[in-house]
């Protein structure tokens, strides 16, 4: 977010904690994105607070935190003294969770997949209506085949997104079998090591699809450590989430930091995945 915009999320983070009798004198940004995530103190709980437009997607997070709380997944919880929802402060979406300090090294690949198991075997016991993963695709189809969305990207590089994003997409979604509820990116920074084991928290990406596409966005390592995992599934999901970090990267309106490197990065890293294949 930019300052002004992010100066009025951490004013409703505050907000919202206050009026749940929380003391939150001290607000600390731990992540600044298209939400933003904050550790209010004394009161230790953590805020996370969405811009106008996004109340669906935090009330869908809330929806599928409660679900898998009950069905004893490994995720980060709401705080416990709060109401247990999404408030709405100055436009902003806001939604209060226990706050986890960090503690040990690093969670090895064995215990990523270890973890990413028993939170999957958790998602097979809820229900809720969540997207396909190629849902995900093709908004980024979308961005991709728009050149005013686009206008940066070669005719030659478009194309190989195009082809890249498409086949990838068929090929996974060729057994619809397989498909079950996932995480959707599970990746080393929404899982947390805690007290309490590792945790996966950013619950809003849930959607459906083979559990291979999950295991993609971990260290390769772990995907040695999943029983019953397709490797060469695997790979191709691999491939297809650089694709997407790629297809995103190229819109006109990325705001990730360093992008021309990411840009250049990410199509180098999608050729390489679709040669190991």
């Amino acid at each position: 977010m930019e300052p002004a915009e992010l100066r009025r999320a951490v004013e409703a983070g505050r907000t919202a904690a206050s009026e749940q009798g929380l003391r939150a004198d001290e607000v600390v940004v731990v992540h600044n994105s298209d939400r933003v995530v904050l550790r209010l103190l004394p009161c230790d709980v953590l805020a996370r607070v969405a811009p106008p437009g996004h109340l669906s997607d935090s009330a869908f997070e809330v929806e599928v935190a409660h679900r898998l709380t009950d069905a004893g997944a490994p995720v980060g919880r709401l705080d416990p003294r709060t109401d247990p929802g999404v408030q709405v402060r100055d436009t902003f979406a806001v939604s209060l969770w226990t706050y986890y300090p960090p503690v040990g090294p690093e969670i090895a690949p064995a215990d990523y997949a270890d973890a990413l198991m028993r939170h999957h075997a958790a998602l097979r016991r809820i229900d809720v209506d969540a997207p396909h993963f190629s849902d995900r695709v093709a908004v980024a189809l979308t961005g991709v085949d728009d050149r005013e969305r686009s206008p940066e990207l070669s005719d030659s590089d478009r194309g190989f997104l195009r082809d890249a994003l498409s086949g990838l997409s068929a090929e996974i979604g060729a057994d619809p079998a397989r498909d079950q509820l996932l995480h959707g990116e599970p990746h080393p920074g929404n899982l947390l090591n805690t007290r309490q084991g590792p945790l996966f928290v950013d619950l809003a990406t849930c959607c459906r699809g083979p559990v291979e596409f999950d295991l993609a966005h971990g260290p390769e390592e772990a995907a040695e450590h999943y029983a019953g995992a397709d490797q060469a599934l695997t790979h191709r999901c691999r491939a297809l989430n650089w694709a997407l970090f790629a297809a995103w990267r190229w819109r006109r309106d990325d705001q990730m930091p360093d992008r021309e490197h990411w840009r250049a990065e990410g199509l180098d890293r999608v050729r390489a995945a679709l040669d190991r294949i």
